[in-house]
């Protein structure tokens, strides 16, 4: 359950990202959304996910000098590196999940971090 909560919730803070961010390209975030664009937006949370379970904590740890240096803002960066990654997979894929450049992915990166928090607060769960 845990993990399809998750995938929501990153599928949510995606699509308001691509709704807020002009440099994020979403299929789903048109003004009319097929069942096509929904499921895109439901693989590329997947894709997310997996990249932030997988790859983030590694860069983090490489880049702890880094972090502990700049008081931890240098997560943004690796966020936005992580949402640059999941667009470049996106694209590999055939899959409607674009973002344009660095500024427009760590725009984004911000956006995704803050709703992500405030659902998994509303949740209440015991990760929140």
């Amino acid at each position: 359950m845990f993990i399809l909560l998750r995938l929501v919730i990153n599928a949510v803070a995606l699509l308001l990202a691509a709704w807020i961010v002009p440099g994020i390209h979403l299929a789903a975030a048109g003004p009319h959304p097929s069942r096509h664009d929904w499921v895109t937006l439901l693989i590329v949370a997947l894709i997310f996910g997996v990249m932030n379970a997988v790859i983030r904590p590694i860069l983090i740890i490489l880049s702890l000098p880094l972090e502990v240096l700049t008081l931890g803002l240098f997560t943004f960066v690796i966020n936005a590196f992580m949402l640059l990654l999941t667009s470049w997979i996106a694209q590999g894929l055939g899959l409607g999940f674009r973002v344009d450049g660095f500024l427009s992915a760590l725009l984004g990166s911000l956006i995704i971090s803050v709703v992500s928090f405030v659902l998994s607060r509303l949740e209440g769960g015991p990760w929140a």
